[in-house]
């Protein structure tokens, strides 16, 4: 089976320390949505605007192509010694590199110089991510709220406090401060690195952002332009 590119994502994270581990966990971080010539018709999201949230179906596209599968994996969240089955897991690492994304629908330009674009948030995807695939997410469906979420469960909620004594969050354009403060407050860090002396950076809209982290709180100490 051969899978088309149908469009690519754009959005403000040109490498992937830093990135969101999973969709919808920083609601304001934006991603736009262009289309290759082949599928540029309007009619191909006729309808698609009464939709909430959309499904995207994209490729790991940064992996190593002579990367061998292995069927247990080390998710960062568990420190980075216990294993899971690669199937129990959202890594990237997987016989086949597709991700699979829910993302909130924000808005569709359908006429553009570029076809349709489609605006989206809460996006967890690298720059120019490759997309195989867009589908409508249906809440009375697809919705399990009372579901078990496993060891992912177990972890989820833990942020840190974000403080910037210096102000140099304020070097950042204002509309993109609040994404970036919610991409720091989710603890980029492997589980297992916590040493408070260590200056961390990730790139971010075309800014080097650099920060350390004691216990529960990250603290800013550079943010300038790449």
């Amino acid at each position: 089976m051969e899978l088309k590119t149908i469009a690519h994502i754009y959005t403000d994270f040109d490498e992937k320390f830093g990135i969101p581990r999973q969709s919808g966990l920083v609601p304001s971080l934006q991603g736009r949505i262009v289309f290759e010539k082949e599928f540029r018709d309007p009619d191909c999201v006729r309808e698609l605007d009464g939709y909430d949230y959309i499904w995207l179906l994209w490729h790991f596209s940064e992996l190593p192509e002579d990367r061998e599968y292995t069927p247990m994996v080390r998710p960062p969240r568990l420190g980075g010694n216990h294993k899971v089955g690669v199937f129990a897991s959202r890594s990237p690492f997987r016989p086949n590199p597709l991700g699979l994304s829910c993302l909130k629908l924000e808005r569709i330009e359908p006429e553009t110089e570029c076809g349709p674009v489609i605006y989206v948030s809460g996006v967890d995807m690298l720059n120019a991510t490759p997309v195989f695939d867009i589908k409508p997410y249906l809440p009375g469906t697809e919705s399990h709220p009372l579901a078990r979420g496993g060891y992912a469960g177990r972890h989820s909620g833990h942020c840190l406090e974000v403080a910037d004594p210096d102000g140099q969050i304020k070097k950042v354009p204002e509309s993109l401060r609040e994404a970036l403060a919610g991409v720091l407050s989710q603890d980029p860090r492997p589980g297992y690195q916590n040493d408070s002396s260590r200056v961390y950076g990730i790139s971010f809209a075309g800014y080097n952002i650099r920060f350390t982290v004691d216990g529960d709180t990250l603290t800013v100490v550079g943010a300038e332009p790449v």
